[in-house]
């Protein structure tokens, strides 16, 4: 939950342009840059984080997202966008690679009959990390306000203090279960579906197979149809429904509002992971992500009718109906893997595949902003200028049902003696 703040970057985008004077779009490259480290970093360090084991990766996680934090809020302070960038961005996404996969490999091992539900556990918390970081963030630099000074940069350093405390309790007080631990009236699963291997992969085999670019790419468009929408929720709800503030009272409400938006759309984030993955124990990891694609398709292709009626009930809704299953493909994405490839450093293979997050991070932002930005300068009204990315997100999810629909058992000559 500390790790996953970055879902609530959005609340600083207007303050950090207020303050370093540049575009939103520039500001939201720090929002990017994280999820690319994100996903690079825990494809390098996959197999040391298995090898170190949880608690000294959430240390070196800690070192990296809090430092990160502290680098921004210089940032902020010296005027210099290069610096909140590689802060929040370079240093920072090391920190959440690292935090973002020590937890699904050890909650595995506490839950051998549940995998699904264990996943979604474990990254359940990385989604709500905006329920936290959101009004937290809005509450900091509201405090530390002082006539042009926004408060960003004190609230960015606080919050690195505040997480701090946090992360580093937690990786004191992890523990792995005993390599042959099983819980009590524990049952080995009968489940007997074709894509459940009880074969192992290593890592370096795994990554060379058909099937790990197949899941590659459905992660990768599972991600890239959510990451955007939710990098830009707090403004994007004031841009449609709120229209734009004439008073620095309406611009402070305004504020709070979108951050509220960001905030909710993180709830359904946060129980989508573990509802969906839980779901999927008894469904099938390929059933479930065809309802993702599918389902997603058809809300997505809804929210142009609910702005231009105006409906802020029924858009709220759709969207966190979307979300939730962004964060559903999150969290069964790591048992979808296990299925396909056994338990032998599944961690790692997780590592590599989440480079597909890295690559959305680029994708989804960009067809976002740059297609905001370009209908806008068309001459678009505000309110209106995301509904061409909305149906845009739809073609995406299509590749994304595609690539999930070709998944087969991996080949025996892949398995390991």
């Amino acid at each position: 939950m500390c790790i996953g703040q970055v879902y609530g970057f959005s609340v600083f985008n207007k303050p950090l342009m207020a303050e370093l004077g540049v575009p939103i779009s520039n500001i939201q490259w720090a929002y990017s840059i994280a999820l690319i480290m994100l996903g690079l970093s825990a494809a390098v360090f996959g197999k040391w984080v298995e090898r170190s084991g949880p608690r000294r990766t959430l240390v070196a996680s800690c070192a990296c997202f809090c430092g990160g934090l502290l680098l921004a809020s210089l940032g902020v302070h010296f005027k210099s966008l290069p610096l909140v960038l590689f802060g929040y961005g370079f240093v920072g996404g090391i920190g959440l690679g690292l935090g973002y996969i020590a937890p699904v490999s050890t909650l595995v091992k506490w839950f051998p009959d549940r995998p699904g539900m264990a996943t979604g556990m474990a990254i359940m918390g990385f989604g709500g990390g905006a329920l936290i970081g959101s009004p937290l963030g809005q509450e900091l630099m509201k405090y530390f306000q002082n006539g042009a000074d926004t408060g960003a940069g004190q609230a960015l350093a606080t919050l690195a203090c505040l997480y701090a405390c946090f992360i580093l309790l937690a990786a004191f007080t992890m523990r792995v279960p005993a390599h042959d631990w099983k819980p009590e009236g524990y049952v080995p699963s009968q489940q007997n579906h074709h894509l459940i291997t009880k074969a192992h992969v290593s890592v370096d085999t795994a990554w060379r197979t058909p099937q790990f670019w197949f899941l590659w790419l459905v992660l990768c468009m599972n991600v890239s149809a959510g990451i955007g929408i939710l990098g830009r929720a707090a403004d994007m709800f004031q841009d449609m429904f709120l229209g734009a503030a004439v008073s620095d009272s309406q611009k402070t409400a305004n504020a709070a509002i979108g951050a509220g938006f960001a905030g909710l759309l993180s709830i359904f984030n946060l129980g989508g992971r573990f509802f969906w993955s839980s779901i999927s124990d008894r469904t099938g990891r390929k059933a479930v992500y065809c309802l993702y694609f599918i389902l997603g398709a058809v809300l997505y292709s809804m929210l142009p009718w609910a702005q231009q009626t105006q409906n802020k009930v029924l858009f709220v809704c759709l969207t966190a109906a979307i979300i939730s299953m962004y964060g559903g493909g999150f969290a069964t994405i790591p048992v979808y893997l296990k299925d396909l490839f056994g338990t032998y450093q599944v961690g790692a293979i997780h590592g590599r595949l989440i480079t597909a997050w890295s690559v959305a991070a680029v994708i989804g932002p960009a067809l976002v902003n740059g297609l905001y930005d370009s209908r806008v300068a068309a001459g678009v009204p505000k309110a209106e200028a995301y509904n061409g990315t909305f149906y845009l997100m739809c073609g995406v999810l299509m590749i994304g049902l595609v690539a999930n629909l070709l998944v087969r058992p991996v080949a025996s000559k892949n398995h390991m003696p």
